[in-house]
């Protein structure tokens, strides 16, 4: 396959059967929320926090946690009120009880929900770290659109230091191809593609909360008729094997 190739997987298959299933496995990697000093709260600022703000003031807040201080109970219940917050379910997916309930929360503490669509702050050190625990000195970032945008390589370095900008969404490949990291402009999840070994290791290192996608795992996880009642939150709970 050509770079170009490596786009976000079609939403109508399973996860695991994207890019000619040449990739053992799938992580869903989700992205974290963001708990703030008191004074970047939203009863404070009514704003949300710049990106230069999170990254030096956030800390991630685990869904497991939202979960259950919400009343939600689950993180296929937090996904859909997520996506109801944001208007991209139909009326018979939306949860607006969820929502309320997720909102009622965010206004009440110093905690910001992730923003859809892109590389959350929060998780960029992290996936930069898979890529230098892999022996990489760069990545090759392949855009939404890589047919009118063109792939670029980007070195670690300067991704690190801020000397180059993170790119916002689409895919960061490795440059042998081995893994990638790739997420779609409506949604708070991060897939990340590799060797199960190698995928359960980093992630594991890196406290990703999330979990491995079963065969039958769809984009639209948050409903339990699409393989949601397999995943495995808890790090110590991930099964290697």
């Amino acid at each position: 396959m050509q770079p170009e190739e490596f786009t976000y997987p079609s939403t109508s298959e399973p996860l695991r059967s994207a890019y000619d299933g040449r990739f053992e496995c799938v992580f869903v990697a989700l992205h974290p929320f963001v708990r703030v000093p008191a004074e970047m709260a939203w009863s404070a600022t009514h704003e949300y926090p710049a990106d230069a703000a999170i990254a030096a003031r956030g800390a991630k807040t685990a869904w497991m946690e939202m979960a259950g201080k919400t009343g939600l109970g689950s993180c296929a219940r937090v996904n859909r009120a997520l996506l109801t917050s944001i208007g991209s379910l139909s009326s018979h997916f939306a949860d607006p009880e969820g929502c309320r309930q997720l909102q009622d929360f965010l206004a009440a503490q110093p905690v910001w929900m992730p923003v859809e669509g892109r590389f959350e702050p929060l998780l960029q050190p992290d996936f930069l770290h898979v890529f230098g625990a892999a022996g990489a000195e760069e990545l090759l970032f392949v855009p939404e659109f890589p047919h009118s945008d063109p792939v670029v390589r980007l070195p670690l370095d300067g991704l690190r230091s801020g000397a180059l900008p993170f790119p916002a969404r689409g895919t960061l490949l490795a440059p042998d191809a081995s893994f990638l990291f790739t997420v779609e402009w409506d949604s708070f999840f991060t897939l990340f593609y590799g060797a199960r070994s190698f995928v359960a290791r980093v992630a594991a290192a890196l406290g990703l909360e999330g979990f491995f996608a079963a065969p039958a795992t769809e984009h639209n996880w948050f409903n339990y008729s699409m393989g949601c009642a397999t995943v495995t939150i808890s790090p110590e709970h991930w099964r290697t094997t």
